[in-house]
């Protein structure tokens, strides 16, 4: 088990200590803290420094908690920073606006005060004078352009007029707030700035590494937002791009990929960029012809060889054209896909589980040509595969982990230009049917929508929905109807497919509750009372079956369920999936 370094510190004791050498590494995101978290750590620690505005007498021995600063000691010996940027480095900022405010006061309180200001910015000698030309505290940040100027202020004791940072505005906020003290209590001014350093507590928390450092911070911090994988991928290729002089192109196409990955992807857990590395993650370890279903972490993967893939830039390149892959999926783009691809990409936005985004990212990796495209055909027929796969093994295997094991296989086989076949994973027509006939296709089950949208699609006059559409599941023999008449022989009917439809949420809210001849103007659009025109249903089959239909019944729901089975099937057996 890792051991900790932890012990409650002062700031005083904490900024002057010989070892102190603070880094907020290159993967830390900017600076964040504006003049709302400013005034707040003002009005806080002049409250606890000034009790009732010096008419209440100090307690010495009083502590005022500024929260944990998380650190690891790197390879350099500096102290990366992991949790507490934003309190470390306002501080610093605070302490260099009371120093420079000090001047050339020759009072003793105020001589005092400012040498020990001194010790907490600057390194010392041996003799502990402080060196001016050597900080306690540097930054990396590789998307901060404004880190110099940070420094530069903390050198100087100056802002220039045109500096418009956070770190210029906040000093600048620090010396207005110090010159409102200074006028209002000038007999206190030396009190302040020295009760901060001495009373002013803070836990700083040095572990062995940078992971042990990371996982501390997730337990701890319940308000900032925790470093992800992507952050530390981020300080790899910015160390390459620097290397090889195109750190600032780098910065800029970084910036962009984030602002485009916000946009098209929102994972359950991790960022949008992790998703990003994740999906590329798959490719890679085709590559490798790994088939093992047990996953890596994604940053366990990319720290190989000390972060070697993040070394490379055709590795940031492919990341660029994957993420506009999937724009383009996600915008429904008919320059790049087909109509029919389009189709199948819309019901595969439907399936059970993630997986499937892997498998398409691994094929798109492998089969894009020089312009990013692919062969239609190709395309096409493995799309029809992998969701007549994918949606069967739902049923027959459920669980995401049960479905990596034929999945892996395919990729490697993809990687290796070879078709995808399933070969060793093929299924039997009367299991597939009994397994079907018996499983209970309720509302909560993913796959449930999953086989709706795929029913939807096989309509060939079924227009494209738009993807942000939001479907819901429709009773098209209403529960409330069954409650109420009680006309069906088996209650199990009315969750059977056949009873079940694809609407969107707009319609189902006023439809769901309707008898199926009450239902037939609400999927076909009407003409309210206020003569509004409400818009039908877009799902072609609910349109179809309200022309044709005056009522729903049971015999309906069994006729339908047989078909949508009996079409599956035949689905399976054209993409070549049967055994």
């Amino acid at each position: 088990m890792s051991k900790l370094n932890v012990d409650q510190k002062t700031i005083k004791d904490l900024f002057q200590d010989k070892r102190a050498d603070f880094l907020i590494p290159d993967y830390q995101r900017p600076y964040a803290w504006g003049e709302t978290e400013c005034q707040t750590l003002w009005d806080d620690i002049f409250s606890f420094a000034i009790p009732d505005e010096g008419r209440t007498e100090f307690d010495s021995n009083s502590e005022y908690f500024l929260g944990p600063i998380v650190t690891f000691k790197n390879s350099v010996s500096k102290m990366e920073v992991i949790d507490g940027q934003q309190r470390l480095t306002t501080l610093m900022l605070l302490l260099r606006a009371f120093y420079e405010k000090f001047g050339h006061m020759q009072d003793k309180a105020s001589v005092a005060t400012k040498q020990n200001i001194e010790k907490c910015i600057w390194k010392t000698d041996e003799f502990g004078e402080p060196d001016m030309s050597a900080l306690k505290i540097d930054s990396e940040v590789a998307t901060d352009k404004d880190k110099d100027e940070f420094l530069e202020i903390l050198k100087t004791g100056v802002v220039k007029p045109g500096q418009k940072s956070r770190y210029a505005a906040n000093y600048r906020f620090f010396q207005n707030c110090i010159d409102d003290f200074l006028a209002k209590y000038p007999t206190y001014f030396a009190y302040l700035p020295t009760r901060i350093m001495n009373n002013c507590i803070l836990l700083p928390i040095e572990a062995e590494s940078q992971d042990t450092a990371l996982r501390i911070f997730s337990t701890l911090n319940d308000r900032g937002m925790p470093l992800s994988d992507s952050d530390i991928f981020k300080a790899q290729f910015y160390k390459y791009y620097s290397d090889i002089g195109k750190k600032d192109l780098f910065i800029k196409q970084w910036k962009d990929l984030e602002e485009l990955t916000e946009s098209i992807f929102h994972p359950l857990n991790g960022t949008p960029m992790d998703e990003l590395f994740t999906r590329y993650m798959y490719y890679i370890r085709a590559k490798q012809g790994i088939k093992s279903s047990t996953t890596e972490a994604l940053r366990k993967f990319y720290e190989k060889d000390n972060y070697t893939l993040l070394k490379r830039e055709d590795t940031f390149n492919d990341l660029i054209t994957l993420a506009h892959f999937w724009e383009d999926v996600i915008n429904q783009d008919k320059d790049r896909f087909s109509q029919r691809i389009l189709r199948r990409l819309f019901v595969l936005n439907y399936a059970p589980n993630g997986m499937w985004t892997y498998v398409v990212s691994v094929f798109f990796m492998q089969n894009r040509d020089s312009e990013g495209l692919l062969d239609e055909d190709q395309f096409y027929r493995f799309l029809s595969k992998i969701t007549g796969f994918i949606w069967t093994y739902a049923v027959t295997n459920p669980g995401v982990n049960a479905l990596r094991t034929p999945i892996y296989a395919e990729m490697v086989s993809i990687v290796n230009s070879q078709p995808v076949t399933f070969v060793d994973f093929k299924f039997e027509a009367d299991k597939v049917q009994s397994m079907f006939a018996n499983f209970t296709f309720n509302n909560s089950r993913p796959i449930t929508k999953s086989m709706l949208a795929w029913w939807t699609f096989q309509d060939d006059d079924q227009e494209l929905f738009p993807l942000e559409t939001v479907l819901e599941i429709e009773h098209i023999y209403a529960r409330n109807r069954y409650d109420k008449d009680k006309s069906l022989t088996d209650v199990k009917n009315l969750e059977a497919l056949g009873n079940k439809a694809l609407l969107e949420k707009r319609i189902n809210i006023r439809a769901a509750d309707y008898r199926f001849e009450d239902k037939i103007k609400y999927y076909q659009g009407f003409v309210n009372s206020r003569n509004q025109k409400k818009e039908g249903t877009r799902n072609h089959e609910l349109h179809h079956l309200s022309e044709t239909l005056t009522d729903f019944t049971e015999k309906d729901i069994l006729d339908r369920t047989e078909e949508i089975m009996a079409k599956f099937l035949d689905y399976l057996r054209e993409n070549g999936l049967l055994k």
